[in-house]
């Protein structure tokens, strides 16, 4: 089989790690990238290509061709980057989120439908390999039928500091991190019915949220609630995890601090340790997201190349988005917001 020709648009913070991630992929290369900023195209294809690099993206779709793209830039540049991969016909990759609007996003969506291309979104959260083996216990029954779930995501991370531009945001927590836990939830439970979201601004200096709380009630009937922020100082503070609390009918689980899940039931606890692999590229601060990096490459370049599904679809990641701005919705009203789910 020929190997999948990636580009890449954007050479900024974690395009280093989407790059390194792709070459861990032995059936991949990346061909080609493209940034405005000459210096950062040309130091990033130095690294991780094999030296192509442009500063515009429509020169490189027309030049390089590639099987697939993927998107590494700022939500605000996503509709039109997709937009022109649509108009040649190039499967895309966008990053999370989205777009800043939901009606942005379904014509995102809709663009590439109409183009007869996939369009997928790089969401690697529920790639991590603790909460992929949280979802196998709870697939397997062990815990019987959930009923209620807690998911924490709660840090004193100095997130401003690696990326300035976030405390710029008029909307930050619930679009950056929200975008993940809110996609985990629909992982393990299923869609929701109804959401109750409240926000605060915390810490000092920044425009938009960094502490949020969101209540769903799924369809399958489980309540869960989502805790986010990052103005949070904490005894078991263990960044970038997140822990998950799940209770069921015959039992609990847990995704607890350090990689550890514990399954409880009337015979009592049992636990086990969930290391992910470890990549000589990745920041050890960053490391758990990094790894998932690569298991998120491998489900969509098997997805493009038809041998299997790939998970995180544009329409998938509609029904995320929905509970992203949905919650800015209730928040602002201070009252829940009840939908069905986007097709």
């Amino acid at each position: 089989m020929e190997p999948l020709r990636v580009a890449v648009l954007g050479c900024g913070f974690w395009s280093r790690f989407q790059l390194a991630a792709w070459h861990e992929l032995p059936d991949v290369r990346c061909i080609a990238v493209c940034d405005p900023d000459e210096a950062k195209a040309r130091m990033a294809a130095e690294a991780w290509t094999e030296g192509r690099f442009f500063t515009d993206a429509e020169r490189l779709l027309a030049e390089v061709v590639p099987d697939v793209v993927d998107v590494i830039t700022p939500p605000h540049t996503h509709p039109d980057l997709v937009g022109l991969c649509a108009r040649h016909r190039i499967p895309v990759i966008c990053q999370k989120p989205m777009a800043n609007e939901l009606s942005t996003a379904q014509e995102m969506v809709n663009g590439c439908r109409q183009a007869g291309i996939p369009l997928f979104v790089h969401e690697n959260w529920r790639w991590q390999r603790p909460i992929r083996e949280l979802k196998a216990v709870l697939d397997r029954g062990a815990i019987g039928a959930p009923f209620r779930a807690r998911l924490d995501f709660n840090s004193s991370f100095p997130v401003f500091t690696n990326q300035p531009f976030l405390a710029e945001l008029e909307r930050f927590i619930l679009t950056d991190v929200g975008s993940h836990l809110l996609d985990v939830a629909r992982f393990l439970f299923g869609e929701a019915r109804r959401l109750n979201a409240v926000t605060q601004r915390i810490r000092p200096g920044i425009r938009g949220e960094d502490v949020a709380t969101v209540l769903l009630e799924m369809r399958s009937g489980v309540t869960v609630t989502c805790n986010l922020s990052y103005a949070s100082r904490t005894e078991h503070e263990r960044f970038p995890e997140t822990f998950i609390f799940v209770e069921g009918t015959e039992g609990s689980a847990e995704l607890a601090p350090d990689l550890w899940v514990r399954l409880t039931d009337e015979a009592g606890t049992h636990s086990y340790r969930v290391q992910p692999p470890f990549y000589s590229w990745a920041d050890p601060r960053y490391a758990l997201l990094h790894a998932s990096i690569v298991d998120c490459h491998r489900n969509l370049a098997n997805g493009l190349r038809g041998q299997g599904a790939g998970e995180t679809t544009g329409e998938d990641n509609l029904k995320t988005l929905q509970l992203v701005y949905g919650s800015y919705e209730s928040a602002a009203r201070g009252k829940s917001i009840a939908f069905t789910p986007l097709e």
